[in-house]
């Protein structure tokens, strides 16, 4: 009986061993893959998410890999934070193992953060961008036929076309016709890996943190 119990607690030793010895080749594959698809002279922080791996491993089928990009620029555009999560990923270990596998995610969920100077940056000229993290405002002045106007105004954020948008609204100063003065759009919409479009925006203490996902990914080595 003794025996047994030590043969068994080394056998789950060596399961645990064999394991994470596993689990640290997949994600150094799915790391490679993931800076490739980004565009990064570097490799990524990845995570496979779930115990025990050898069964995901054996399926080929990955409910979750979490991954970090760190800050990135794209479009002129500096992303800080940049961070997601690939859901139903499928990867045959046999084919990983042999660097052919035909990798694909479900769907790919990405967030990061624009920060203040980037808000600033693409403003029009005049306009001031500030906020306490739950609110953006807007003061400044702006010509108006051939006058200079002040004002101030509240932002809006909205994803307008794949892309972020600052929309004026409650402007104290000026009609609310020329608001197109006031409001503007970052333009990086395009250019974020995996083909993400942007689905959600929101205000935060460090600036604008946003959202973007794409479905059926590929993951090329």
């Amino acid at each position: 009986m003794r025996k047994l119990i030590i043969f068994l607690i080394v056998l789950v030793i060596l399961l645990v061993a064999v394991d994470r010895v596993a689990v640290a080749g997949v994600e150094r594959d799915l790391a490679n893959r993931i800076a490739a698809a980004a565009d990064l002279s570097g490799t990524p922080e990845v995570t496979i998410e779930g115990i025990p791996f050898l069964t995901q491993a054996v399926s080929g089928h990955y409910p979750e890999v979490r991954f970090n990009l760190g800050t990135l620029t794209y479009g002129g555009v500096p992303v800080r934070n940049l961070r997601g999560a690939a859901y139903d990923v499928t990867a045959p270990l046999a084919d990983v193992l042999q660097n052919r596998a035909d990798v694909r995610a479900g769907r790919v969920v990405i967030s990061g953060t624009l920060n203040r100077a980037t808000i600033d940056k693409y403003a029009p000229r005049g306009v001031k961008i500030g906020g306490n993290g739950q609110r953006l405002t807007a003061s400044g002045e702006v010509t108006v036929g051939v006058n200079k106007v002040k004002f101030n105004a509240e932002m809006r954020v909205v994803v307008a076309d794949g892309g972020i948008r600052l929309q004026a609204e409650k402007i104290q100063g000026l009609p609310d016709q020329v608001a197109q003065f006031v409001s503007y759009t970052i333009p990086f919409k395009g250019d974020l890996p995996f083909d993400v479009k942007v689905t959600g925006v929101k205000n935060v203490a460090g600036g604008l943190e946003f959202s973007a996902e794409a479905s059926d990914v590929p993951l090329r080595g």
